[in-house]
């Protein structure tokens, strides 16, 4: 048995999030990411004559929503901005999408892996519980929708 571990696989904790609206718009330090990810959705199909068989056929792919965890922030935060013009604006105004990166990185800092979401916007902003007994960060969660995500690396 070799001195050798082998390599060392990447920790979940040390990622960034990257928004963009023309130039960089906010980087934020979140305390989660989650919902990377898709699947693809498939209509089942029986085979004419033949009960033994059912065929599954591709649809589409369906995208969890992106949703992000963090100290709440400043009012004054170009992310706070975009979800209160998004969430309190209503339907009068156009909705402003803004692509979105996720960056899960080593332990130099540099990018292992990247996720782009397209077209993103907030579809949600919500507050953590208030509590007396605790002395807990105050946190809130940001849910974004959007069009379409790749890996980028």
């Amino acid at each position: 048995m070799s001195g050798d571990a082998g390599p060392a696989f990447p920790v979940a904790y040390s990622f960034r999030v990257a928004f963009f609206a023309g130039a960089l718009m906010d980087e934020t330090s979140f305390q989660e990411v989650s919902g990377i990810g898709g699947e693809m959705q498939v209509e089942e199909v029986p085979e004419g004559g033949e009960t033994r068989f059912v065929h599954r056929l591709p649809t589409g792919v369906k995208y969890k929503p992106l949703v992000l965890k963090r100290g709440v922030a400043s009012a004054g935060s170009a992310l706070a901005q975009w979800c209160r013009m998004t969430l309190e604006g209503g339907l009068g105004s156009q909705i402003r999408t803004a692509p979105v990166s996720v960056y899960l990185l080593d332990e130099q800092g540099d990018p292992l892996r990247a996720w782009l979401f397209s077209d993103a916007y907030p579809t949600q902003w919500e507050m953590g519980n208030f509590d007396a007994m605790t002395s807990a960060v105050a946190i809130e969660t940001i849910t974004l929708s959007y069009t379409y995500s790749i890996r980028i690396l």
